[in-house]
């Protein structure tokens, strides 16, 4: 088994509960909250922007021109490719996109998951470690992607099943670049640093499973000690 299938084996127990909490299984059925849709909506615009910028920090560390180009590639789709998917959820709120983003904050849980990359891309000079924690974002929502399309039936008006499609479709090139690059460095590393990815893989994937909540339960900030459900 290499590195990357390691990695995958030991996350699905966290994809399988990210798929039947509140908000996948919300979407599936085509009624989640609107409200849970715009929260999710304004942090991830904000997400999306710096998860760009963390792509952008990698580049003098790396020394290839297919990983200059890679990274690159991944610079456009996060900060502008995968709006499209954001429009299909616009939509279905019945808003525009520009008007929904434009209060964007960021929650608790946004809040930490973006920390946890930025830490590991100005700790470590090797790229693994940043690699391994942004690798998550695009698998979790292949996988759920993946999983809806196979397992769930789609009526023809369903509301949300474009948003499916876009990421059951539009992640198996980035996926397959992604764990060439986490094997190639799993070989050339001591098991503690193999160890490192891993977790830094691990917790990224606990972090989506957060912010998919975060957005269900509309978190914010509880300054003056209130609580939300």
């Amino acid at each position: 088994m290499s590195f990357s299938e390691n990695l995958k084996q030991e996350a699905q127990p966290i994809i399988d509960a990210i798929y039947h909490d509140g908000f996948i299984q919300g979407m599936l059925k085509g009624d989640i909250s609107k409200n849970a849709i715009q929260h999710y909506l304004k942090a991830d615009a904000r997400y999306l922007f710096e998860f760009a910028k963390i792509y952008a920090l990698l580049i003098p560390k790396v020394d290839s021109k297919e990983d200059i180009q890679f990274l690159t590639e991944q610079i456009i789709f996060a900060s502008s490719g995968e709006v499209d998917a954001h429009h299909i959820l616009a939509d279905y709120v019945n808003l525009s996109y520009n008007e929904i983003i434009q209060e964007g904050e960021w929650y608790p849980t946004a809040d930490h998951y973006i920390k946890h990359m930025y830490f590991n891309a100005y700790h470590f000079d090797d790229v693994a470690y940043t690699i391994a924690a942004m690798a998550p974002c695009p698998y979790v929502y292949q996988q759920i992607g993946q999983r809806a399309m196979r397992e769930h039936h789609f009526s023809s008006n369903h509301p949300l099943k474009a948003w499916f499609e876009f990421y059951a479709k539009g992640m198996d090139d980035l996926m397959n670049h992604i764990d060439h690059w986490l094997n190639h460095c799993a070989e050339n590393t001591s098991n503690n640093a193999q160890q490192q990815l891993k977790r830094n893989f691990l917790e990224s994937t606990v972090h989506e499973r957060n912010f998919f909540n975060m957005a269900y339960t509309q978190e914010h900030w509880a300054f003056g000690g209130e609580t939300y459900e």
